[in-house]
């Protein structure tokens, strides 16, 4: 008889979905979709990843570095992750088109204060009302024979501590 230390236990260091980080993730997407995984692709996904709010091209290309891939390599790479789904667009008042990357959590949604072009994301329970709301819709409209229903949300405002900024509350008079 031969003595091991082999168990039928997963191969040691293989890492379960949940434990994967983004750019392993995302690779497998890239290669179940039949995209070749190249160095610029993973330094773009890389650059994605860090981003905790939607980015630019411009950004993103900066973040890589010149040296690794041009400015045309990025755009590319990301409309063929945007066809794979694993970008998700969003546009904002500056014009300025922003990505983020889709590992399949749900769509996250911003609001950008008008006053200071500053952007935060909506808190868990305002964004699950809006992605209730906008399941319904696009769910009544597959019935009226739509497909490929997407969507695009935006909110703007301006924020609390700009409008304080804007119209500070004037001093209470001093008691004599």
């Amino acid at each position: 008889m031969i003595a091991s230390n082999q168990t039928n236990a997963p191969l040691a260091g293989a890492a379960g979905p949940e434990t994967r980080n983004p750019v392993e993730l995302a690779t497998d997407r890239l290669r179940a979709a039949g995209l070749r995984v190249t160095q610029p692709r993973l330094a773009i996904l890389a650059a994605l990843a860090r981003h905790a709010q939607p980015t630019s091209i411009e950004q993103l290309h900066h973040d890589v570095g010149a040296a690794k891939c041009d400015l045309v390599t990025v755009y590319r790479c990301i409309a063929a992750f945007e066809e794979i789904g694993l970008v998700r667009r969003a546009f904002f008042h500056n014009g300025t088109t922003l990505y983020e990357i889709n590992l399949g959590t749900p769509p996250r949604y911003h609001v950008v204060c008008k006053t200071t072009n500053r952007v935060d994301e909506l808190d868990a329970e305002t964004a699950e009302d809006l992605r209730r709301t906008i399941q319904e819709v696009q769910e009544k409209l597959r019935a009226k024979g739509y497909g490929e229903v997407g969507h695009i949300v935006e909110f703007f405002g301006v924020a609390p501590a700009a409008l304080l900024e804007k119209n500070p509350v004037a001093p209470a008079p001093k008691a004599h």
